[in-house]
Protein backbone atom coordinates (compact mmCIF):
# COMPACT_ATOMS: atom_id res chain seq x y z
CA UNK A 1 0.00 0.00 0.00
CA UNK A 2 1.55 3.32 -0.72
CA UNK A 3 1.08 6.35 1.50
CA UNK A 4 -1.36 7.91 -0.65
CA UNK A 5 -4.22 5.27 0.29
CA UNK A 6 -3.42 6.09 3.70
CA UNK A 7 -3.41 9.31 3.51
CA UNK A 8 -6.77 9.56 1.06
CA UNK A 9 -8.27 7.12 3.81
CA UNK A 10 -7.95 9.49 6.84
CA UNK A 11 -8.65 12.90 4.51
CA UNK A 12 -11.58 11.59 2.23
CA UNK A 13 -13.62 8.77 3.00
CA UNK A 14 -12.47 6.71 5.99
CA UNK A 15 -11.58 8.92 8.30
CA UNK A 16 -11.15 7.29 11.75
CA UNK A 17 -14.28 9.24 13.53
CA UNK A 18 -16.85 8.04 10.70
CA UNK A 19 -15.13 4.82 9.29
CA UNK A 20 -13.22 2.90 12.30
CA UNK A 21 -13.86 -0.45 10.29
CA UNK A 22 -11.43 0.59 7.65
CA UNK A 23 -8.49 0.76 10.08
CA UNK A 24 -9.36 -2.27 11.76
CA UNK A 25 -9.50 -4.33 8.57
CA UNK A 26 -6.53 -3.24 7.14
CA UNK A 27 -4.37 -4.26 10.60
CA UNK A 28 -6.82 -7.74 10.23
CA UNK A 29 -5.84 -8.42 6.75
CA UNK A 30 -2.41 -7.52 7.86
CA UNK A 31 -2.25 -10.31 10.18
CA UNK A 32 -3.46 -12.59 7.94
CA UNK A 33 -0.63 -12.32 5.94
CA UNK A 34 -2.63 -10.18 2.89
CA UNK A 35 -1.61 -6.46 3.47
CA UNK A 36 1.26 -4.68 4.05
CA UNK A 37 3.88 -1.66 3.37
CA UNK A 38 7.15 -0.54 2.83
CA UNK A 39 9.36 0.90 5.75
CA UNK A 40 9.78 3.59 3.41
CA UNK A 41 5.93 4.85 3.30
CA UNK A 42 5.91 4.34 7.10
CA UNK A 43 8.71 7.16 7.33
CA UNK A 44 6.39 9.25 4.89
CA UNK A 45 3.24 8.98 6.95
CA UNK A 46 4.69 9.76 9.80
CA UNK A 47 5.76 13.32 8.52
CA UNK A 48 3.47 15.83 10.26
CA UNK A 49 1.72 17.11 13.76
CA UNK A 50 2.51 14.50 16.44
CA UNK A 51 -1.12 14.31 17.58
CA UNK A 52 -2.71 13.66 14.18
CA UNK A 53 -5.07 10.70 14.02
CA UNK A 54 -2.93 8.60 10.99
CA UNK A 55 0.31 9.50 12.98
CA UNK A 56 -1.11 7.83 15.90
CA UNK A 57 -2.69 4.43 14.51
CA UNK A 58 0.69 3.92 12.72
CA UNK A 59 2.48 4.80 16.05
CA UNK A 60 -0.08 2.97 18.07
CA UNK A 61 -1.84 0.82 16.28
CA UNK A 62 -0.05 -0.89 13.07
CA UNK A 63 1.12 -4.56 14.53
CA UNK A 64 5.34 -4.82 13.98
CA UNK A 65 6.02 -6.12 10.85
CA UNK A 66 3.25 -4.05 8.36
CA UNK A 67 6.04 -2.11 7.78
CA UNK A 68 8.34 -4.61 5.53
CA UNK A 69 11.92 -3.28 5.68
CA UNK A 70 13.46 -2.82 2.37
CA UNK A 71 17.33 -2.73 3.40
CA UNK A 72 17.99 -6.53 1.44
CA UNK A 73 20.00 -6.94 -1.06
CA UNK A 74 17.83 -8.31 -3.45
CA UNK A 75 15.33 -5.92 -2.96
CA UNK A 76 17.94 -3.16 -3.09
CA UNK A 77 19.05 -4.70 -6.34
CA UNK A 78 15.44 -4.36 -8.18
CA UNK A 79 15.15 -0.66 -7.06
CA UNK A 80 18.91 0.23 -8.56
CA UNK A 81 17.00 -1.24 -11.83
CA UNK A 82 14.01 1.21 -11.25
CA UNK A 83 15.90 3.48 -10.59
CA UNK A 84 17.67 3.17 -13.57
CA UNK A 85 14.72 3.30 -15.91
CA UNK A 86 13.25 6.10 -14.24
CA UNK A 87 16.36 8.20 -14.91
CA UNK A 88 17.41 7.14 -18.13
CA UNK A 89 13.47 7.83 -19.33
CA UNK A 90 13.58 10.49 -22.16
CA UNK A 91 9.96 11.93 -21.38
CA UNK A 92 10.35 13.12 -17.38
CA UNK A 93 11.67 16.03 -16.74
CA UNK A 94 14.61 16.23 -14.18
CA UNK A 95 12.82 17.64 -11.12
CA UNK A 96 10.10 14.48 -11.60
CA UNK A 97 12.84 12.27 -11.67
CA UNK A 98 14.52 13.98 -8.69
CA UNK A 99 11.01 13.65 -6.79
CA UNK A 100 10.46 10.40 -7.27
CA UNK A 101 13.83 9.15 -6.26
CA UNK A 102 13.04 11.17 -2.86
CA UNK A 103 9.83 9.47 -2.09
CA UNK A 104 8.83 5.63 -1.09
CA UNK A 105 6.95 4.47 -5.18
CA UNK A 106 9.95 3.44 -6.29
CA UNK A 107 11.04 1.09 -3.31
CA UNK A 108 7.34 -0.20 -3.33
CA UNK A 109 7.63 -1.39 -7.16
CA UNK A 110 11.21 -2.97 -6.04
CA UNK A 111 9.78 -4.96 -3.36
CA UNK A 112 6.37 -5.61 -5.31
CA UNK A 113 8.39 -6.94 -7.72
CA UNK A 114 10.76 -8.63 -5.62
CA UNK A 115 8.03 -10.33 -3.81
CA UNK A 116 5.14 -10.83 -6.73
CA UNK A 117 2.59 -9.01 -4.86
CA UNK A 118 -0.10 -6.24 -5.98
CA UNK A 119 0.59 -2.36 -4.99
CA UNK A 120 -2.44 -0.59 -3.93
CA UNK A 121 -2.46 2.85 -5.05
CA UNK A 122 -4.98 5.50 -5.78
CA UNK A 123 -2.62 7.04 -8.60
CA UNK A 124 -4.21 6.90 -12.15
CA UNK A 125 -1.45 6.36 -14.97
CA UNK A 126 -0.42 9.01 -17.26
CA UNK A 127 2.54 7.49 -19.09
CA UNK A 128 2.82 10.83 -21.12
CA UNK A 129 3.19 12.79 -17.53
CA UNK A 130 6.60 14.71 -17.82
CA UNK A 131 6.06 16.73 -14.60
CA UNK A 132 5.35 13.54 -12.82
CA UNK A 133 5.99 9.70 -12.20
CA UNK A 134 3.29 7.96 -11.53
CA UNK A 135 2.86 4.31 -9.53
CA UNK A 136 1.16 2.65 -11.86
CA UNK A 137 3.28 3.39 -14.85
CA UNK A 138 6.29 2.16 -13.17
CA UNK A 139 4.42 -1.25 -11.99
CA UNK A 140 3.69 -1.53 -15.78
CA UNK A 141 6.97 -1.07 -16.80
CA UNK A 142 8.30 -3.96 -14.20
CA UNK A 143 5.45 -5.98 -14.66
CA UNK A 144 3.48 -5.46 -11.06
CA UNK A 145 0.09 -5.92 -10.71
CA UNK A 146 -1.41 -2.64 -9.20
CA UNK A 147 -5.13 -1.77 -7.73
CA UNK A 148 -6.54 1.07 -6.13
CA UNK A 149 -8.33 0.92 -2.55
CA UNK A 150 -11.43 0.01 -3.24
CA UNK A 151 -10.18 -3.11 -5.76
CA UNK A 152 -8.19 -4.27 -2.62
CA UNK A 153 -11.09 -4.11 -0.11
CA UNK A 154 -13.39 -6.38 -2.38
CA UNK A 155 -10.61 -8.53 -3.25
CA UNK A 156 -10.22 -8.86 0.49
CA UNK A 157 -14.42 -9.30 0.81
CA UNK A 158 -14.67 -6.42 3.60
CA UNK A 159 -17.76 -4.91 4.14
CA UNK A 160 -17.82 -2.25 6.37
CA UNK A 161 -21.14 -1.98 7.58
CA UNK A 162 -23.31 0.81 9.60
CA UNK A 163 -24.07 -0.48 12.93
CA UNK A 164 -26.15 2.10 15.13
CA UNK A 165 -27.75 5.57 15.54
CA UNK A 166 -31.08 6.83 15.15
Amino acid sequence: MDADVFIAAKNLYYSFDICPGFWKSVVHHHLKGQVSSVDRVRSELLVGRKPEDLIQWVKNKVPKGFFITVETDIVTRAYEDVMTWVHGHPTYFNHAKAKFAMGADGWLVACAHVHDVTVVTNEKSAPKSKKSIKLPDVCDQFGVQHNNTFTMLRALNVHLDWTGGS
